[in-house]
């Protein structure tokens, strides 16, 4: 990619309900951005996409889409168990890569994504978009500006109902199917919340996980504890249950100054506490979620600054779910 600021041309491979309204419109409304085709196994759900999203071509065959020569870049928006499968296959063309979130069914996956991206001499970006959302820039801010002083500890907790269409015991959503997905939810949500924390705190350099099927609803986790520790020193705590009695998601950074609790998923504000006082900071999430970070992305490829998640970073959050799961995937097999 020369540095000369030209549109980049994007192909998306899967075309699902995430690019439905939180990516698929960022791709055209960023600046230096178009998307030139889409691709989806069903050539009438894939036709049907690209006429509702003004979308010029549409294919029914991935290698098809990335050999259009107007496509510059892919977006594998797939399910993680054929990310590796497109992101080789687009490496392997000489396009950059922006994958969908985990970024691969394991560490070991990442890594040869990376070798191939690598190897052709193509970037790789990952879909964590909070990265580049404005509510958790407001986070960095306020933690980078000694809001909180020094930070010593980070609480996760997410506590969610059982969702009908997985207890019905007819076919499960793929989010609950550890082939597809890697795991269940806490895989799908999970990694969310803690790249964030690596990209507010730095990498975490040590993890011990606790995780279960408590409820039988089907073969992947449903509630999960662990307990991290952060190069800096910060330690960490959280857990998740999915089929708990109530919806509840807090992620709260306690420092020497003060407590800064926010909520990942939901459109809350954040909450600043400092000795008796309490501050509630409302920072709205965008119509696209994935346009913030989607604009890094092409302002990247364009030689204009950098994106904030990488394959490299993407990797390291994988690596963390891995090590937390390690046990509970030993004895599924």
């Amino acid at each position: 990619m020369s540095a000369d600021s030209r549109t980049i041309g994007w192909g998306i491979i899967g075309c699902g309900d995430v690019t439905e309204t939180k990516s698929g419109p960022g791709f055209q409304k960023a600046r230096g951005s178009r998307l030139v085709a889409v691709m989806r196994r069903s050539a009438e759900r894939a036709k049907d996409y690209a006429a509702r999203h003004g979308v010029p071509r549409w294919y029914d065959d991935a290698g098809a889409l990335v050999g259009d020569p107007e496509v510059d870049a892919v977006y594998v928006a797939t399910p993680p168990s054929t990310h590796r499968e497109y992101t080789l296959l687009a490496a392997g063309a000489g396009k950059p890569v922006y994958v969908e979130k985990p970024m691969a069914l394991d560490f070991g996956e990442c890594e040869e994504m990376l070798a191939a991206c690598r190897r052709a001499g193509v970037p790789l970006f990952v879909a964590y978009y909070r990265r580049a959302l404005d509510k958790f820039l407001r986070v960095k801010e306020l933690v980078a500006d000694g809001a909180v002083g020094d930070v010593r500890l980070v609480r996760v907790t997410v506590e969610q109902r059982a969702r009908p269409e997985e207890t019905l015991g007819r076919e499960l959503p793929w989010r609950v199917d550890p082939g597809i997905a890697g795991g269940g939810r806490f895989v799908d949500l999970g990694c969310h919340m803690l790249d964030f924390l690596d990209d507010l705190l730095g990498p975490i350099s040590s993890v011990k996980g606790i995780a279960s099927n408590q409820a039988g609803y089907f073969e992947a986790e449903d509630t999960v504890s662990a307990s991290f520790e952060f190069e800096s020193g910060v330690q960490g705590t959280g857990s998740w249950c999915f089929v708990g009695g109530r919806e509840r998601d807090l992620t709260e950074i306690v420092g020497t100054a003060g407590r800064l609790a926010y909520s990942t998923f939901d459109d809350e504000p954040l909450w600043l506490v400092q000795g008796d006082e309490t501050r509630e900071l409302r920072v709205p999430f965008p119509a696209h979620v994935q346009q913030p970070l989607i604009q890094t992305v092409v302002d990247a490829l364009n030689g204009r600054g950098q994106c904030p998640s990488t394959g490299e970073s993407g990797a390291r959050t994988t690596r963390v779910i891995d090590a937390i799961l390690d046990e509970y995937r030993t004895r599924s097999r």
